[in-house]
């Protein structure tokens, strides 16, 4: 493909235009990059909301190259760079066509991919060719039901294959569905260049606070059912239960933003609640070597959502199936835990999401392949649980104990040697 963007889109069709909160959540990826990282723009328009966020998401090292959406239209890209003043156009380039690009870290896709499964693959397999070794790709889709169908399907595929993450923008017209794909395997210290991702689907209440996606949908349940229960019964005050429900319920998933410490050195809690039991054990599953474990629990009031302890990448992620006891008690070891392993510079770290004698929905978000800076969010525990996070024994001290209260991503709970 010689001309740009290798983006198909059907006959008849205009492209899908991306907002902001799309636009932001396509370079998502080259804006949690701390250090000096070279970008490729495919598809760009001036006017269009991705140029200005990735063009925002720069940093003083970093280099942007940018191709248009049709090739007549890089001179009117230049003139408009040209006007961003010389912080901007020292650092951006614009070339005719994408066959004029070399590879790039990050490469992202302006325009959302609505043509067919084979139209698909062919510009992913062109794409793929300037996406540098361990770097990443993203690219869109119509995320609507009979939109596009072969476009989102075959992208639906390519990220079971390759996909480090995965978002659904509803604040879109129409929405989307961002793909984040990694062809080749990533260095693991990349991880410690990252910030925590980016997350649509979480509401923002306020600056600092946001509800996540799942405790929306419960809200909105219980409205439905709260507005179904007056159309049934219009004299009955029984729709008011599910009413006054739905916002304590949307508080359980709440998602609160949180300061990392800058300490290169310390290892964070992983969740929010009560340390249980600090321990030295061996467990076959992730090595021969000993294990450091912090196990903390949530109570439903603490906030369920589980956060990497440590900058590091997945390398495995399984589910071991046993009881639903209660999660503060002993037999709790036995309950169902998913495993999320990581591996980082100072060997391997495990964080366990366990259910409890409620709990007994588990979240997991952070596919094999991605690479998650320390405090980022990996998913969440409804209702009640225990997060255990192991450490190697012999790289780690622990810096609490039985009773004490953490805070996910904040507090510290051990340090590396």
């Amino acid at each position: 493909m010689t001309q740009s963007p290798a983006v198909p889109t059907p006959a008849g069709q205009g492209p899908v235009r991306l907002g902001e909160r799309a636009a932001r959540t396509l370079t998502a990826e080259l804006a949690r990059h701390h250090g000096s990282k070279t970008a490729l723009l495919v598809g760009a328009e001036a006017d269009s909301a991705v140029l200005g966020a990735v063009i925002g998401a720069l940093l003083p090292g970093d280099t942007l190259t940018v191709v248009p959406a049709v090739p007549y239209d890089a001179e009117a890209l230049r003139t408009h760079i040209s006007a961003r003043g010389p912080w901007v156009s020292d650092r951006v380039r614009i070339i005719d066509t994408l066959a004029d690009a070399g590879t790039a870290e990050v490469v992202l896709v302006a325009t959302p991919f609505t043509g067919t499964v084979e139209e698909t693959r062919a510009a992913l397999a062109d794409l793929g060719t300037h996406v540098a070794k361990g770097g990443v790709l993203t690219v869109a889709a119509p995320a609507l039901p009979g939109q596009t169908e072969g476009a989102g399907a075959e992208l639906d595929r390519q990220a079971a294959l390759f996909g480090v993450g995965t978002d659904l923008v509803l604040r879109n017209q129409p929405p989307l569905r961002v793909h984040r794909l990694r062809f080749t395997p990533a260095e693991v210290a990349a991880a410690g260049q990252l910030a925590p991702a980016y997350r649509p689907s979480s509401v923002p209440i306020t600056r600092t606070m946001h509800i996540d996606s799942n405790g929306v949908a419960a809200a909105g349940i219980a409205l439905g059912l709260a507005a179904l229960a007056k159309i049934a019964r219009p004299k009955s005050r029984l729709w008011l239960v599910p009413a006054l429900a739905a916002a304590p319920v949307a508080a359980f998933f709440r998602d609160p933003e949180r300061d990392l410490p800058e300490d290169d050195s310390t290892v964070v809690a992983s969740a929010d609640g009560r340390v249980l039991s600090v321990e030295r054990l061996t467990d076959e599953r992730f090595g021969d070597g000993e294990f450091l474990r912090i196990a903390v629990f949530l109570s439903v009031l603490d906030v369920h959502v589980n956060r990497s302890p440590v900058a590091g990448k997945v390398v495995d992620y399984f589910v071991a199936d046993g009881g639903f006891a209660a999660a503060m008690k002993p037999d709790a070891e036995h309950n169902v835990a998913a495993y999320t392993v990581l591996d980082t510079e100072r060997g391997t770290v495990v964080v366990a999401q366990r259910t409890g004698l409620i709990a007994r929905r588990i979240v997991q978000r952070a596919p094999v392949g991605a690479l998650l800076a320390k405090g980022e969010r990996i998913g969440l525990i409804r209702f009640g649980s225990r997060t255990d996070v192991y450490l190697p024994s012999d790289a780690a001290d622990p810096l609490v104990g039985p009773g004490d209260r953490v805070i996910g991503g904040a507090s510290v709970i051990a340090r590396w040697h």
